[in-house]
């Protein structure tokens, strides 16, 4: 039996279908509950997850399919310029606030993750792993790998970074009394990357633009910083 199910999710029809499924799952529930702490990308993990270590499947059998859809992430944040060019005038009108709120929110994601590393006495490897945790993956696992980085770890640190910003990005809006959408876009896409952007496009056009080129700015000046490090 145990064969059996190994050389099934060996398959790459495996990691395909099971990201698929426990997707469309979160989403279901996102729709059903209408709360942004009811994240379909994280129930989706957690579903994947626990599904991996009841059936005792292998992480390298799942990627084997799941590896797919880690190839749409280049031409899915290629694609977010078509955000940025629609909002091409409000751009051009805040670019050097969008630069310097880029180049400091990426200096201090970088030095915050230095110092907590320094402060919990984590390794080199483990903390050039999470350096680059707030820039998009197409520059972040390169960048690790680079480093000398492990890229599960990356991944993991990326995915805490984007599903915090999009699950609790409404209430900080809110808390921190955010009325400017430049502000709150920029933010998302520094912070957050990705799918920090995925909720930035649900709260209006503005932000998403934003959020959009944020991810951009931040990652080469996030590329600048760290070859200090």
């Amino acid at each position: 039996m145990r064969e059996f199910l190994l050389s099934v999710t060996a398959s790459p029809l495996f990691g395909l279908s099971a990201t698929l499924f426990a997707y469309g799952i979160g989403l279901k529930l996102h729709k059903k509950a209408g709360s942004p702490l009811v994240n379909p990308l994280l129930i989706a993990d957690f579903l994947l997850i626990a599904l991996l270590l009841v059936l005792g499947i292998p992480y390298e059998n799942y990627m084997i399919g799941g590896a797919f859809w880690e190839m749409l992430l280049v031409p899915a944040t290629a694609i977010l310029a078509t955000k940025i060019y629609t909002q091409r005038t409000i751009l051009k009108r805040y670019l050097v606030p969008v630069l310097i709120g880029s180049a400091v929110g990426a200096l201090v994601a970088v030095v915050c993750v230095w110092g907590l590393s320094k402060l919990f006495g984590l390794d080199e490897t483990l903390t050039v792993s999470l350096l680059p945790k707030s820039v998009t993956a197409a520059i972040a696992l390169p960048l690790s790998e680079q480093m000398g980085g492990i890229n599960s770890i990356t991944t993991f640190a990326l995915v805490i970074a984007g599903v915090s910003g999009a699950v609790f990005a409404p209430y900080w809006i809110r808390w921190f009394r955010i009325t400017n959408p430049v502000a709150s876009g920029l933010a998302l896409g520094t912070a957050s990357h990705i799918l920090g952007t995925t909720k930035a496009i649900e709260l209006g056009e503005v932000e998403g633009a934003l959020s959009s080129c944020a991810i951009g700015i931040a990652g080469l000046f996030t590329v600048f910083i760290l070859t200090f490090f």
